[in-house]
Formats: C-alpha cells, structure tokens, sequence
C-alpha cells in the first residue's frame, strides 16, 4: 500500500506542478496557478500520515515504510527549488519572460553551488533520518525496526556521498576554460 501511496504523490506531484505552471502563464492565472502549487504539501502531510497510520495498525515495519521517509525528506528539502527552476522555465517558455540562469559552471560560484546542494541532501537526510528515528521509537522492538534502521544508513551513505562530491569541488575547484593553472603562470 506504502509504495503505491509514493507513486501516486511522485505522478500527483508532477501532475499538479504542471497544471499549476500551466495555469499560471499559459491560461494567464497566476492566483489559481499558485493555488494549484500551493496544494503540493499536502501531498507528504498525506504520506507521512498514511505512513503513521500504518505503522499504528500494526503493519510490519519494513522497506516501504523507510522509503517513505526518504521521499518526504527529499521532497521537503528540493521540492521549493525544484519548483522554482521549473517556473523559470515555465516563465520562459510560455510567458517570454527571461531564460532562467544556469548553475555556475566553473570557479568559487561552482564550488559554492556544490556546497549549497549538499546542504540541501544534509536536510533531507536529518528529515527522514528523524522521522525514521521517531518510527523506530514509536514500534520499539529492534528486530521489527531494523528494516527502518537499515533505510537510516542508506541516507546517511548517500550524504557522505554526496558530501565527498562537495568536497571534490572544494578541494580542486573546476577552472574556466580560459583560466591557465598556477604553474603555468609563473614559466
């Protein structure tokens, strides 16, 4: 039941970002396209209580449950920034307005992107590591938790990396094509 209820908000999500971006600068109504956006919340709010109702029945804990978490947390930490890139574009394309930029390709400004992305995946791991931590507390025996405690370590496996692709852009910052490496400028 868990992994249809994550099906149907993924395509729900999807469905209601382009009927709301549709609604706002194809049909020229910004207020009930914003509307129409402003409903996708709703659709976690719906998830995490079909997940809680679940586990109160006293369903097993298992894979679907943890994949739910990471979902919610995903979506709760990218969903705002997903959301705007695609109105950038849907602003361009069907309203004239600007091309929306582009993530910086190269330098600080590149480095800085990474950082703040991982920052982002920091966020959605802390959220569905919590809400997992609360389900594994909330069932209380450990071997019925251990498939959640399993999905605790996914999370954090894909943070650090994610966090050692940050850190590459930090430590060996991507130059311009222009750019000449310091040991070519001083021969």
């Amino acid at each position: 039941m868990i992994v249809a209820l994550i099906v149907v908000c993924e395509v729900a999500f999807w469905v209601l970002l382009a009927a709301g971006l549709l609604l706002r600068y194809a049909a020229h109504r910004p207020r009930l396209g914003l509307a129409v956006l402003l409903v996708e919340p709703l659709l976690e709010v719906v998830l995490l209580a079909a997940t809680a109702l679940d586990l109160r029945r006293g369903a097993e804990p298992s894979w679907t449950h943890g994949l739910a978490a990471l979902y919610v947390g995903y979506t709760v930490a990218y969903g705002r920034t997903t959301l705007r890139r695609l109105d950038g574009h849907a602003r361009h394309r069907l309203a004239g307005g600007p091309r929306p930029p582009r993530p910086p390709r190269h330098g600080r400004a590149r480095t800085a992107h990474e950082v703040r992305l991982w920052l982002r995946t920091l966020l959605a791991v802390a959220l569905a590591c919590g809400l997992l931590q609360l389900a594994i507390l909330y069932v209380g025996e450990a071997d019925a938790s251990a498939p959640l405690r399993s999905w605790q370590f996914v999370a954090l496996r894909a943070l650090g990396i994610h966090g050692l692709i940050a850190l590459s852009y930090v430590l060996w910052p991507q130059r311009a094509p222009g750019d000449k490496a310091l040991g070519a400028e001083r021969s």
